[in-house]
């Protein structure tokens, strides 16, 4: 597979001539949802779903799916009917050739006092895993993940435990817009040092072989 990271959150996957995108939301670019094949949203968080780019790319190529939680589903399954599929964890389905299964339930906690939401990731072709805003740990050996940097619900030391805990060969940064350039050295020598995986990251519209 070849994968193209997009701003913050979003990520493209190809491969035999189809494409996958995952959470083109509103951090990303405009254009981030066109061209899909099948969509893959984690929740509904407007950085992750943006609704305009999703309706864009559904009405651009009529062959395209979307696969999202309800929370999601409901907004855009009466547009775009039998074209929008509803999934939760333990589900396993193929999207444009992609073999792709869902992994987690919940939203991490931002604050005790914010109600937390449904949030589910995606491992696909068991071997990417985008696991939406959760620190989720599926029961599958990853190759690549894709590892949420920064946020308002995680600090580095659970994202470093987080890299040990999966133990993927590589981790690769997603959820990173609010991240500035002064904070990335730090965040790249102490997860590299420390998270025990190849770390890297891509800056957006960049490639990499998976």
């Amino acid at each position: 597979m070849r994968l193209t990271k997009k701003t913050h959150a979003c990520v493209q996957l190809e491969k035999d001539g189809r494409r996958l995108v995952i959470d083109p939301g509103g951090f990303s670019e405009q254009d981030a949802a066109l061209g899909a094949d099948a969509l893959l949203v984690t929740h509904e968080h407007p950085d992750h779903f943006d609704e305009g780019r999703l309706r864009a790319a559904l009405e651009a190529n009529p062959g395209a799916v979307l696969w999202t939680l309800r929370s999601v589903a409901q907004q855009l399954s009466a547009a775009f009917p039998g074209r929008v599929n509803t999934v939760g964890h333990g589900d396993t389905f193929t999207a444009a050739g992609f073999e792709v299964q869902v992994h987690g339930e919940l939203h991490a906690v931002i604050h005790p006092d914010i109600p937390r939401i449904t949030n589910v990731g995606y491992l696909v072709d068991g071997s990417v895993f985008h696991p939406g805003d959760a620190l989720t740990v599926p029961d599958h050996a990853v190759d690549t993940l894709m590892l949420p940097v920064h946020a308002p619900w995680n600090k580095i030391s659970e994202v470093i435990d987080y890299v040990r805990e999966v133990r993927p060969r590589r981790a690769v940064d997603v959820h990173d817009a609010l991240l500035t350039d002064l904070a990335r050295p730090i965040y790249d020598r102490q997860i590299g040092e420390l998270g025990g995986a190849d770390h890297g990251r891509l800056a957006p519209g960049e490639s990499r072989e998976v």
